[in-house]
């Protein structure tokens, strides 16, 4: 049997084949003036995002301020409304309870003020521009300079910090090795003022709002006003008095009104208390599990990726900067020198051990009773912390 082969198909089979093949020296001249090794779906999806990242960095930089007039305000008003109302409920059940509530309650309030205030004031810290770099493990791309161990480049301060951890648009600053123990401070002192006030807060937001300010002592008398008519209330017990006049209604009106204030105080302070202890909450005990690791939030992707890559080729990756849970706390606190815990427990300005250009690693150990000093002194970019012993 014969094939017939008409003409027309052939002819848009070899077009088809004749316009592939032009496609792709196309694509082939296009790759070879646009080539670049570096290139890869990673560079190009950060190339593309670049305009959304520049946004989001200096709408961060333009609103640090109001952030940080935020926390202020938010702060101030909760401590208003606790010595607005909690200070008289307290003192008319127990005054030797409310000075001992007023000695806790401003202690903790003192430690907060101090520890955001650093926290915000002080320098993260900065690879110097004019000093020899004692240790330079590459170099930033932003700024086109040695990067000591542990720094990392910010886009929002466009700076390199040392020992970054994150940026705080809450703090309008770093956090890095000049202020994140002011910053992690901070938030146990916060949650501790927070939990402060529901637990000594609790009875009065049951009494005014839950139960509408209707249960007193025995004894304690109120008047209101129910449908426009005036009544006392004594031990819950609704009793109708009579109305001497129009002063006598706007006395109850006001007094009714007042309580209205209270109320709607009393449930802001709640929320407000709630919400911030929820998320320092769960964030203190984030940092916490980092410190406790040796490590900042960037280390601990770092961390987790080298891990994976190492797993991989049947290797186990170590942080060089975990010493074990002991020492390291005892380092990111500067518990060593003579210093203790007492340093914590009152507002101390001490800074953290060394200058953030070297750090010392479980490899330039000596002993695992002592962490030696790394170079011959503190000025040469080491630091001393002895006697930190292994838990």
């Amino acid at each position: 049997m014969a094939t017939i082969r008409w003409s027309g198909s052939l002819f848009i089979s070899q077009m088809k084949k004749e316009m592939q093949r032009r496609w792709s020296m196309v694509k082939l001249f296009f790759n070879t003036l646009t080539y670049n090794y570096f290139v890869d779906q990673s560079y190009i999806a950060d190339t593309l995002m670049e305009p959304m990242f520049w946004f989001v960095d200096n709408f961060t930089k333009v609103l640090g301020p109001f952030f940080v007039f935020s926390v202020c305000s938010l702060t101030l008003s909760v401590v208003f409304i606790a010595y607005w109302i909690g200070l008289p409920h307290w003192w008319n059940k127990s005054p030797s309870a409310t000075i001992a509530l007023l000695i806790l309650g401003n202690w903790l309030f003192l430690n907060i003020c101090f520890h955001f205030y650093m926290a915000a004031a002080t320098s993260p810290g900065y690879p110097p521009e004019d000093t020899l770099i004692p240790e330079a493990v590459s170099i930033c791309k932003k700024c086109i300079s040695p990067k000591p161990p542990r720094t990392h480049h910010c886009s929002v301060c466009n700076k390199c910090i040392l020992k970054m951890d994150h940026h705080c648009p809450w703090l309008n600053n770093c956090v890095g090795f000049g202020n994140h123990r002011y910053f992690f401070m901070y938030m146990v002192y916060m949650c501790l003022g927070v939990i402060f006030l529901i637990i000594f807060g609790f009875e009065i937001a049951y009494v005014e709002v839950w139960l509408d300010g209707e249960e007193y002592e025995d004894g304690d008398v109120k008047e209101e006003e129910i449908i426009g008519h005036p009544v006392r209330i004594h031990n819950s017990v609704i009793i109708p008095v009579m109305d001497s006049g129009h002063g006598n209604s706007s006395f109850i009106k006001a007094k009714s009104e007042t309580r209205d204030w209270k109320q709607t105080a009393i449930i802001y302070a709640a929320l407000i208390s709630t919400a911030v202890l929820m998320a320092l909450g769960s964030l203190s005990i984030w940092h916490g599990r980092l410190i406790t690791n040796g490590e900042t939030s960037i280390e601990a992707h770092i961390n987790r990726a080298e891990t994976k890559r190492l797993a991989a080729e049947n290797r186990i990756y170590r942080n060089p900067y975990n010493f074990g849970p002991r020492k390291n706390w005892r380092l990111f606190l500067g518990l060593v020198g003579g210093r203790t815990w007492l340093c914590l427990v009152i507002p101390s300005p001490h800074k953290p051990l060394g200058n953030g250009l070297t750090w010392a690693t479980i490899h330039s150990e000596e002993s695992e009773e002592e962490l030696t000093q790394v170079g011959s002194s503190e000025s040469k970019g080491g630091f001393v912390a002895k006697n930190l012993k292994q838990p």
